[in-house]
């Protein structure tokens, strides 16, 4: 896979077989040179140099993203390309405009002309889509054209994995291949290597659509996706990783979240492998590590994304920088490796890897490079290689977690006809479930089909993955689930109430991710008193459709209160504060009489309820602004008391009866009392 080199090419495109009606420039031109190229009514200004290719005289010419050139139309017909062709200059492809056009990508500006019925591509080398879009806002309707655009189909769930189990022939070209070349080279090969996304994708892919994916699919091909994005700074490439490992990182996490997008619109699902295209290189320290840094975040991004990271390199570079990190904890290697080791014997090994090393059906060996071959009486030039793979199993299936208090259960379904090898299960708080299986905190590993996790924190919430290894070591795509928090709040109408007297305790209910309230679900009190150790259950309530619930209760003794809710599927169980109610007997006082003369007696008596018999009343009168005690009581049965009073002197007293708590009341007092003696 050899990548364009800019400087390299200053040629028209007339030097390539099959290109006839080119437009080329005879003497150098000027830089502010332009030419004006209409299509279907619709005009641009490009520059002089660049060559026009009208693709209705000539559909077997490559239209190549790696040179200078104006493509006109679309052609689905068998492309004359090298076999593998990398790089990207500049240039434009006008062609008609349907509905079932793709959106932008790395490398490729699109803009829609409906009223021309034009789709406009301009191509651009990486960091210079400026210069495209500054081609495009050239472009003008000159005349106005019928746009031919047919009906969008309905999308369909990507199906297709790439590679499943396949072990033999393979070819890779640069531009994916007529459906017409297709069917004749079946059934000599049986898979097929297509450059399905990266910025340096040097081939238009006129044919690679979601029908030709699923109609080839379904007539027994497999599939060998590459992606051509960065490559190493020791190269003298355009688009280069960067120097610094952790940028090297994010950027090869950039190029697989945009091929694994190119690879789903086409059809490709999870389990797919995708291969990120690493030209060789002259490896130094510094280039070998920005290397493997690009391709751990490449393999990091895919595996959390269900796919698998692949890696295409020169076995004499990249094969060798990988294979001596094989071990290493600091990088993450590519779950498959494809090395180019032309003029070999196509035996899936190479002397710049060690045999022991991707030994699980995970090898692709180029051994082949530009060879024309001719099956079914069609020609084309392809890379040939040796292929042994497989795919890793499906995902487990109805995966869920049902909460409770402080635990949660963990449900899931193992793939039918997949030989176990153990179901791993990783976990972390909030609302985000581990991306890999070496991520997050290890919850689960095992045989089973159902965990139960304890020790969760109240009104937190818990993300959780599960992923499948099968018998052979291989992991397939994870499969997330959320456990959300939940809570109840607390208040009592009051923090003290009379023996008898009732309080109101109210909770309101919420989803602590977005304080989504929970209507019409069950809602437990408890209670337990002051000086008890266990609580019990009160009643059982259902919210409102703010999350509200109220109960009026009367309390004997000083009480605690705490609402509850048990949780359910997806909503982990949670449990109020505690409040405590305060509960003050009542009691009464009577003075009898209340005046008397000088030398006579009177009473002041009541009761205290509840009764506490046998404890102590103390009788108390006022001195001044203070209570000083007089004498004390036992309280009776009925819990009532009784005190003599006799003064010595003519004047006005005040009295009073006070209880002290004890466990389970507060302490009381009477109202105060004035007996007045003449």
């Amino acid at each position: 896979m050899r990548l364009y080199r800019p400087g390299a090419l200053i040629v028209a495109l007339g030097l390539v077989a099959g290109v006839a009606a080119v437009v080329t420039i005879s003497r150098p031109a000027a830089a502010d040179e332009t030419q004006k190229v209409s299509y279907r009514g619709y005009e641009v200004t490009v520059p002089v140099s660049w060559p026009v290719v009208d693709l209705a005289a000539n559909p077997t010419t490559c239209v190549r993203f790696d040179r200078p050139a104006v493509y006109l139309g679309r052609s689905t017909a068998q492309a004359n390309c090298p076999a593998h062709l990398v790089g990207r200059s500049e240039g434009l492809v006008l062609e008609p405009l349907t509905t079932t056009e793709q959106q932008s990508a790395p490398g490729l500006l699109r803009r829609a002309v409906k009223d021309a019925g034009v789709l406009a591509t301009a191509y651009y080398a990486p960091g210079d889509e400026q210069a495209a879009d500054d081609v495009l806002a050239t472009g003008r309707v000159v005349s106005k054209t019928q746009s031919a655009q047919v009906a969008q189909p309905a999308a369909a769930a990507p199906s297709v994995v790439a590679t499943g189990k396949f072990t033999g022939q393979a070819f890779d070209a640069c531009a994916a291949p007529s459906q017409s070349t297709m069917d004749a080279w079946l059934p000599d090969y049986k898979a097929v290597g297509i450059y399905v996304s990266g910025g340096l994708r040097a081939c238009a892919q006129a044919n690679l659509t979601p029908d030709w994916v699923s109609t080839n699919a379904s007539k027994g091909w497999q599939f060998l996706l590459i992606d051509v994005g960065m490559q190493a700074p020791c190269t003298n490439f355009s688009s280069k990783m960067s120097t610094v490992p952790a940028t090297a990182l994010a950027q090869g996490k950039t190029a697989a979240a945009n091929a694994v997008a190119a690879a789903q619109a086409l059809g490709f699902t999870q389990r797919s492998a995708i291969y990120s295209d690493i030209e060789g290189y002259a490896s130094t320290a510094a280039c070998k590590a920005s290397v493997l840094s690009y391709l751990s975040g490449w393999t990091q991004e895919l595996n959390a994304r269900g796919y698998v990271g692949g890696a295409y390199v020169a076995a004499g570079s990249g094969g060798v920088d990988l294979a001596s990190a094989y071990t290493s904890t600091a990088y993450t290697r590519p779950d498959n490796l494809w090395f180019a080791h032309w003029g070999s014997t196509p035996t899936g090994t190479s002397r710049f890897i060690p045999s022991t090393y991707w030994t699980n059906h995970q090898r692709v060996h180029q051994y082949v490079g530009n060879a024309t071959e001719t099956h079914g009486g069609v020609s084309m030039s392809i890379d040939k290689n040796l292929v042994d793979l497989t795919a890793p199993p499906p995902p487990v299936t109805s995966l869920s977690v049902t909460g409770s208090v402080s635990s949660g259960t963990l449900r899931w379904t193992s793939p039918a006809g997949t030989t176990l090898g153990q179901i791993i299960v990783r976990g972390a708080s909030g609302n985000t479930a581990p991306a890999l299986p070496t991520s997050g905190t290890a919850i689960y590993n095992g045989t089973a089909s159902a965990y139960a996790v304890t020790g969760l924190a109240n009104s937190a919430s818990y993300a959780y993955r599960a992923w499948v290894k099968d018998s052979t070591g291989k992991i397939g795509p994870g499969i997330g689930v959320r456990l959300i928090g939940t809570k109840a709040t607390i208040t009592a109408s009051a923090a003290s109430i009379m023996y008898t007297r009732a309080v109101t305790l109210s909770t309101t209910v919420t989803r602590i991710n977005d304080g989504g309230k929970l209507s019409g679900v069950p809602v437990y009190l408890y209670s337990k008193a002051k000086t008890a150790t266990k609580w019990s259950l009160v009643g059982q309530f259902t919210s409102d459709a703010n999350g509200v619930v109220s109960s009026a209760q009367k309390p004997g003794v000083s009480t605690y209160y705490m609402w509850g809710y048990n949780g359910t599927t997806g909503l982990l169980g949670t449990r109020s504060a505690s409040v405590l109610v305060q509960v003050q007997p009542a009691m009464s006082a009577y003075l009898t009489p209340p005046s008397i003369r000088l030398g006579q007696s009177s009473v002041l008596y009541g009761y205290l309820n509840p009764p506490h018999a046998g404890m102590t009343a103390y009788f108390q009168r006022r001195s001044g602004t203070s209570w000083v005690a007089v004498t004390t009581g036992k309280l009776a049965t009925n819990g009532k008391f009784a005190f003599s009073i006799k003064p010595t002197a003519r004047g006005t007293y005040t009295y009073r009866v006070v209880w002290l708590a004890d466990a389970d009341h507060q302490g009381t007092q009477t109202a105060s009392k004035v007996l007045t003696v003449s």
